[in-house]
């Protein structure tokens, strides 16, 4: 809006009149009214478009359907150009940062959002304590509550996905259940106060594998995280355990409850080009998936627990199918469409009404599990995202870009 006015020219009659009478009165007379006429048109224009600012988190919860969002390679492809390729702006886009975050990384931060304003809804901000939990102190806290208000001044709602997989054994914050619930309360309550216009999100990982012994980070025996973890209190951390539960900050503290759900073949080792088994992506939502870890049916169900019993919106923050572009096997085609129709079909919609989110993992990266490359996108070959797109569900719901202007102007 700023930008607009600051175009606006002294109108062509009055700068001829002007420049013929010389300075004077009749001059100073002209430019008057017409900067009351510029000021009164201004005000007029902004009174019509409403404020972008966003203060309410419960209405980012669909009544019914889910949202549709994107982990996008925001180096690679711009918002825009991904929701040009889709054919849809997508409702969620997924931004990663440190916590605390560099001020370089603020300024990314701020630089999606914009490109979330006008081609998207909704950020999901994945926060990562790499210098471990200790290092959110009560200032680092303060600094992102005030940044996430800026934001959702600007008309963009946040979802905070903080320390995400923290049952997993990998991260400076994997496995420390009692500091984790306490660093995430400490940072909800924050939110919920000073920033109303974004909400938080529990993500732990998908259990199968729990406790991923032999990892850097797993809890130790003889410490008070490992007896907490201990939920059979057999002495020993095993599948038996609850894996999810321990970690759980509670139901003030949670707006949603996330799990990322993949593909990652059908055996180990992963890396091998394999179409999905039969109801993968609803049984390792439910518990009930024997795969490739062994049988994976003694974990909770995870959307029976936290989306019905406790009653939250449940997002699935990244989900894709692997597919290895330097070996044979299955055609990448056929391994995507099985997964999308799994997570698409009619079946995920009537047996998880509390589903609220979707977000497909849009990378094509080395990823270290397989020691090589893996195209995970649906939008680069046009093939497969003309397969893709018309395969998205009428129960899904997008993005429109934000017609508005920040709060304050």
């Amino acid at each position: 809006m700023m930008d607009r006015l600051k175009s606006w020219a002294l109108p062509v009659g009055v700068a001829v009149v002007a420049a013929g009478l010389g300075a004077g009165s009749i001059t100073g007379g002209l430019a008057d009214r017409d900067r009351k006429n510029q000021e009164a048109a201004a005000s007029q224009s902004a009174a019509a478009v409403p404020v972008c600012e966003v203060r309410d988190r419960n209405s980012l919860v669909p009544a019914s359907g889910a949202l549709f969002g994107v982990n996008l390679n925001l180096d690679a492809k711009p918002l825009s150009q991904y929701a040009a390729d889709l054919g849809h702006k997508p409702a969620v886009s997924v931004s990663f940062a440190d916590f605390p975050y560099t001020e370089q990384e603020r300024t990314h931060l701020q630089q999606a959002a914009a490109q979330i304003r006008a081609d998207g809804h909704v950020m999901l901000l994945t926060l990562e304590p790499k210098q471990g939990l200790a290092a959110v102190t009560p200032d680092v806290v303060d600094a992102l509550v005030k940044d996430l208000a800026s934001i959702n001044n600007e008309g963009v709602p946040v979802i905070v996905r903080l320390a995400h997989e923290m049952n997993g054994s990998w991260y400076p914050w994997s496995q420390q259940p009692v500091e984790y619930k306490k660093v995430f309360t400490q940072v909800a309550d924050a939110v919920h106060h000073d920033a109303p216009g974004s909400a938080m999100m529990w993500a732990p990982n998908y259990a199968g594998g729990y406790p991923f012994a032999g990892g850097q980070f797993e809890a130790k025996p003889g410490s008070e995280d490992f007896a907490a973890l201990d939920t059979d209190h057999d002495g020993a951390l095993t599948m038996a355990d609850d894996p999810y539960t321990p970690y759980y900050p509670g139901d003030e503290a949670v707006d949603w409850v996330g799990m990322s759900l993949y593909h990652w073949g059908a055996k180990y080792p992963w890396g091998e080009n394999e179409l999905p088994e039969a109801n993968k992506f609803a049984q390792q939502l439910t518990g009930t998936y024997n795969g490739a870890n062994g049988d994976d049916s003694l974990l909770p169900d995870f959307y029976g627990v936290y989306g019905k019993d406790h009653n939250k919106p449940v997002a699935i923050p990244e989900t894709a199918a692997l597919y290895n572009p330097a070996i044979g096997g299955a055609a990448e085609v056929d391994i995507k469409r099985v997964w999308w129709e799994q997570v698409f079909s009619p079946q995920t919609h009537t047996q998880f009404p509390n589903l609220k989110m979707i977000n497909w993992f849009e990378w094509d990266k080395n990823e270290a599990e397989v020691n090589g490359r893996i195209d995970w996108t649906v939008t680069n070959s046009p093939a497969i995202r003309d397969a893709f797109t018309a395969a998205l569900p009428d129960w899904l719901h997008y993005g429109t870009g934000t017609n508005c202007r920040p709060a304050g102007t």
